[in-house]
Formats: structure tokens, sequence, C-alpha cells
């Protein structure tokens, strides 16, 4: 049976492939409603405690901050910076 640290391992590999860190252009028509899930999902990801038991444990800081920056300008390019601030506000007074 395959372990969590074996799973880290295969991870840290798969990220440590040449030409894993080279900057690719995509070119991504989605959804405004997809734009805020998408941003909710990476900042929640980005809340995950750092474990070597699963991949936020193997991610460099440079990387999560690049997440945080890819979340940030989608919701620039779909005007939703607001809207996104608010619903945040909001969800936290239900906390």
């Amino acid at each position: 049976m395959i372990t969590k640290s074996d799973v880290a391992k295969v991870f840290d590999t798969v990220l440590s492939i040449p030409g894993m860190s080279e900057t690719v252009k995509i070119d991504l028509k989605i959804s405004r409603k997809n734009v805020l899930l998408l941003s909710h999902f990476i900042e929640q990801g980005l809340l995950l405690e750092k474990d070597d038991s699963n991949l936020m444990g193997i991610v460099s800081e440079e990387s999560l901050k690049d997440m945080k920056n890819i979340s940030e300008e989608c919701l620039q390019k779909a005007s939703l910076v607001e809207l996104n601030e608010k619903l945040q506000s909001l969800s936290l007074a239900f906390k």
C-alpha cells in the first residue's frame, strides 16, 4: 500500500522534472462564476496546513505566492475583486 509520504515523494519528483518551472501562456475563457470558485479554491488551498503528508508540504513559498497572484489576476481580469472581497467578509461574519 502506498503511504502519504510516498505520494509526497512522487509529487516532488514530478515537480522537479526539467522544464516544469518554465512559464507557459494559457488562453482561458471561463465564466465569472468559475473565476470566483477558482479563486475560492486557491484561497482555501493556501490555508491548508503545510506538512509532508500532502502536496502543500513540498510546495515552495514562491510557488504558493505565485498561486495567490494567479488568483488575484483572474479576479482582476474578470472585474470581480470588489465582489470577492465582499463575499469573503460576509463568509467571515458567519464563522
